[in-house]
């Protein structure tokens, strides 16, 4: 069975950080492995507040993985400050995983912060250069380019510059425009673009958490890196359709639609 690790934060109501990339690996049929970042007193309409783990306990937790259950890719998510940053850093320099999907995650579904303006600069020289792949949606990528974003095309500019800092792929969310939902990437020489259409929801929160796991579980499934980004965008396009009405706010995803209806198939093959 393939392995996959998840480097981010809690989400207590289940729909977002840790608990949406479990789920979405078990939804894949690998195997599901987390390191806490930090925990997130949240649930779909707020932010009430987090406390980070401390850079000890996270080098500590990732040694407990990596020397045990060495991953076949490594999801990373909720990184809220300077010094959790350079502590995961740190251990991805001596654990060298094969496969890193980077998502940026600067603000939660409702737009409370859980990045400190501050880090930026560090996630930016630090971390982004030890991705596979980095898979920020359009405010993200504003902060990283420091410029607006308004079209596909300024979309594609910025999937190129995000990868001249970093020479790590970009993939660009198109969740937050309008018309079709279309992501952009950019693997350092061909750009690729899927598109979907965009569905009447407001129940979409872990959205990007959930993609980025589902990439995250096709590269270690044996995908190449255009062929995981496909299949996730199908995964999470069903997910957002059958999304669950639950909460008083940005409801979750359905993680696992798919699989009651279906079975684990494909994955189970490769």
């Amino acid at each position: 069975m393939k392995k996959v690790l998840s480097i981010a934060g809690s989400d207590c109501s289940g729909g977002a950080g840790i608990q949406a990339d479990l789920k979405t690996f078990a939804a894949h049929g690998v195997y599901g492995m987390s390191v806490v970042t930090s925990v997130v007193a949240e649930n779909t309409a707020r932010v009430i507040s987090y406390q980070d783990i401390s850079p000890t306990i996270i080098n500590e937790q990732m040694t407990a993985v990596f020397e045990d259950i060495y991953p076949d890719a490594v999801k990373i998510g909720m990184l809220s400050c300077a010094d959790t940053m350079l502590a995961v850093a740190d251990s991805l320099k001596e654990w060298q995983p094969k496969h890193v999907v980077l998502d940026p995650v600067m603000y939660a579904k409702n737009g409370n912060a859980l990045m400190e303006p501050k880090a930026i600069d560090t996630l930016i020289a630090e971390v982004l250069p030890l991705a596979t792949l980095i898979t920020p949606n359009i405010p993200e990528a504003e902060k990283i380019v420091n410029r607006s974003i308004s079209s596909v095309k300024e979309m594609e500019r910025a999937a190129k510059a995000i990868h001249e800092i970093s020479q790590s792929a970009v993939l660009i969310k198109g969740g937050h425009g309008s018309g079709e939902a279309t992501d952009v990437l950019f693997d350092g020489e061909n750009l690729y673009s899927y598109s979907s259409a965009r569905i009447p929801t407001k129940n979409t929160h872990g959205t990007g958490c959930t993609f980025s796991s589902a990439i995250a579980s096709q590269l270690a499934l044996g995908a190449t890196l255009e062929q995981a980004v496909s299949k996730a965008k199908k995964y999470i396009t069903m997910a957002i359709e059958h999304s669950l009405e639950l909460g008083k706010g940005h409801g979750p995803t359905n993680h696992f639609y798919s699989l009651y209806r279906d079975g684990l198939k494909e994955e189970q093959n490769e």
